[in-house]
């Protein structure tokens, strides 16, 4: 999948999920899978998910682009109702997150490993407020920061679009992913239906490997 690079005047109008400009970059269409059951973090919630379904959304459409100093990723999933605020104890926000290694090495599957980090861009319907979160691996995601990552969500017609974007680059102890133009990386994407119960690791995500995500170049000023 392609980064497309786009001029900051357009970018900012691309937060907007609705943006008229995005039907410009192109998405692609990638199916999701239930994360397994076996790799869900205790056995309370393994045994109360053995009879139940995971991944209750099974694709989303993907787009990105870049302006040399912010990513952003706009996704579109079908979605029968809006779950933003739980209405009971087994219902929760929907959800979404772009997910990437922090290391070349870091596992997908296990969200990283001890010292092999992946970082997630996390946006819930609730709050709309997008955060920044660490994993290491499995029952270790932690919020280290509530600002750098923008996120935006709109519902419509059955159907949730959702913006989430962050710096290419930030100044950092955290172990967070670090990008640039012309360089590729690793990706996933995961996906929540609060209104199914799913939350946590209980979710639909695009696989047990990275897919490939090239940053697009950018111009080469002359005069």
């Amino acid at each position: 999948m392609r980064a497309r690079y786009v001029p900051t005047a357009q970018l900012e109008a691309l937060l907007d999920p609705d943006a008229a400009g995005w039907k410009k970059v192109g998405s692609e269409d990638l199916k999701l899978e239930g994360t397994p059951l076996g790799l869900q973090p205790t056995a309370h919630i393994r045994a109360a998910w053995m009879e139940r379904k995971i991944g209750s959304v099974a694709r989303v459409a993907v787009a990105a682009v870049h302006d040399g100093r912010m990513l952003a990723f706009r996704l579109e999933w079908s979605a029968a109702s809006e779950s933003r605020e739980p209405s009971d104890n087994d219902q929760f926000p929907d959800a979404a997150a772009v997910v990437l290694p922090s290391v070349p090495e870091a596992p997908a599957i296990t969200m990283g490993a001890p010292g092999l980090a992946v970082n997630a861009w996390y946006w819930r319907a609730d709050d709309e407020r997008a955060r920044n979160v660490i994993a290491e691996g499995l029952g270790t995601s932690r919020t280290v920061d509530g600002e750098l990552v923008k996120g935006r969500g709109t519902w419509k017609e059955g159907h949730w679009r959702v913006v989430i974007a962050r710096a290419l680059r930030v100044d950092t102890q955290e172990p967070m992913a670090q990008l640039e133009p012309g360089a590729d990386t690793g990706f996933g994407i995961a996906v929540w239906d609060g209104s199914q119960g799913e939350r946590a690791g209980i979710k639909a995500f695009s696989g047990p490997l990275w897919l490939k995500l090239q940053i697009d170049t950018m111009p080469v000023a002359t005069r």
